[in-house]
């Protein structure tokens, strides 16, 4: 699920740490190396590497990690630790971290962080309980014992073991949870909507403590969800409308996939009726959501995008990018009159020439060059020395691509060397501005679009485990909000 290659000091981190305790013996004659369960193996490593070096015995202790409902370590994260010094954690922080602690983990840590008998501890526990299930039998299909038991979480059984009484899934927990995380509310009743325990309950089973937030992890999830409602229903419409909007908000670069997909199942589609699931949705609302949005969905991260194949300056070469030999490709969508462009274009060429040229990266460029823009295309092109792959729809073959006599023979036989996906590549690539950048992989798989040069400088070098080499061009505000720029 990690989305980026592990980076030096993380593949050695077991040879580091296990070197660390090496050289504490020898200087400070350190024998005993105390951390998390999650330690061991580096732990014994250091044990076996001093027992190697010097033949003198030393001990590794770990202690088991303090895991929160969720399944996360506590503390793991600077933002997340707890600390005991007020200079560290305000009085006030070190309250509301208890405060809004998980309803699933207060019995737990009662237990472990005060000095409340056990006996009370679990006394409490079942009073509230109680008096929980109390309501939910005395007012057993009202609303008021239907928000209770929403508000209460399901009971995990323990995990299966085998013969020998070994855990056989250590996952077990968290899968059985999520699995039955909607045991407890009732998604017929369209007034828990109106509830903001329902809301956190749906914000925190799309959050990053129950799936891993990748898109299409979420899709998977969204899908089955929204398909067990009833499709005339508030829940529905609030459901739906909640799981579109958030991630079609959402900053993480690829999370626009659960967007267009949410969009194409239940907004850009008709229903046995004829009619749009969105019944919530003016009708002067869908030509804007469901623009070009076969074309969108084509081009999220992960896919493959449609060949473009173009002339290049000659006007007589064709040029695709499908047959390109790269490791990466940079397809780069410009206009010769865009300021913007002016500026990102030659910036372009020096990283190409003083970095990805010879690390096989290649750009294929496509600008804008019908009518009088052709000359300035190709002028621009001469006298920033561009020297990557320049194509685009030249004046020419847009004019031959026009052809409306009987028979269209000037398409006809374009159409035997490209595709009307390449001569209507703004529609294709939905280019409603420029710049704009789309990086492939090897196997021309989308892994980063709508960059700006700077971070398509740094991202290229971490790929290619160049993360150390100066930079030629650092961030620049402007330019990366012109180049994120969302339609």
């Amino acid at each position: 699920d990690r989305e980026q290659s592990l980076s030096y000091m993380e593949f050695n981190y077991m040879i580091l740490q296990a070197y660390d305790f090496l050289e504490l013996n020898k200087k400070e004659n350190c024998l005993l190396q105390i951390g998390g369960s999650d330690q061991w193996g580096n732990i014994v490593n250091g044990v076996d590497l001093i027992k190697r070096h010097s033949s003198k015995e030393v001990f590794g202790l770990t202690t088991p990690l303090i895991t929160l409902a969720s399944g996360a370590k506590m503390g793991k994260t600077e933002s997340g630790a707890i600390w005991l010094d007020k200079d560290l954690l305000s009085s006030f922080d070190y309250w509301q971290f208890w405060r809004n602690t998980d309803d699933r983990d207060v019995i737990k840590f009662l237990k472990m962080f005060t000095d409340i008998p056990t006996e009370k501890i679990e006394s409490i526990n079942k009073n509230v309980k109680d008096y929980q299930d109390n309501i939910i039998e005395t007012h057993n299909g009202k609303l008021v014992s239907k928000i209770v038991k929403m508000s209460m979480d399901i009971e995990v059984p323990e995990s299966p073991r085998d013969v020998n009484g070994n855990i056989i899934d250590s996952n077990f927990t968290f899968k059985y949870y999520r699995k039955h995380y909607w045991d407890n509310v009732d998604l017929t009743d369209d007034a828990l909507v109106n509830n903001p325990v329902f809301h956190n309950k749906l914000e925190y089973y799309f959050g990053d403590r129950m799936m891993v937030q990748h898109w299409d992890s979420i899709i998977a999830f969204a899908f089955p969800f929204c398909d067990q409602l009833a499709p005339n229903s508030r829940m529905f419409e609030y459901c739906v409308g909640w799981i579109t909007s958030n991630f079609g908000k959402s900053k993480i670069m690829g999370m626009d996939k659960v967007y267009l997909e949410m969009l194409n199942r239940y907004y850009c589609t008709n229903n046995a009726q004829g009619e749009s699931p969105a019944f919530w949705v003016s009708d002067d609302k869908f030509e804007d959501l469901c623009d070009n949005l076969e074309n969108k969905i084509k081009l999220t991260v992960g896919s493959v995008p449609p060949n473009l194949i173009l002339r290049d300056t000659t006007d007589q070469n064709w040029r695709d990018f499908y047959s390109l030999d790269a490791e990466y490709t940079v397809l780069y969508f410009w206009d010769p009159e865009c300021g913007h462009c002016k500026k990102t274009t030659p910036k372009l060429e020096t990283l190409y020439q003083e970095k990805f040229k010879d690390r096989n990266v290649e750009i294929f460029s496509v600008g804008k060059a019908v009518g009088e823009d052709f000359e300035k295309w190709k002028k621009f092109i001469r006298d920033n020395n561009m020297t990557f792959i320049n194509v685009a729809v030249t004046d020419n073959l847009y004019n031959e691509a026009q052809d409306n006599s009987n028979g269209q023979e000037k398409l006809m036989n374009l159409l035997q060397t490209t595709t009307l996906a390449s001569l209507n590549y703004q529609n294709t690539y939905d280019i409603f501005s420029t710049p704009k950048v789309f990086v492939l992989d090897k196997d021309k798989k989308i892994i980063a679009k709508s960059i700006s040069i700077s971070q398509l400088e740094e991202m290229i070098d971490r790929l290619q485990g160049k993360e150390e080499l100066p930079k030629l061009f650092p961030p620049d505000p402007e330019e990366d909000a012109q180049m994120q720029k969302k339609e």
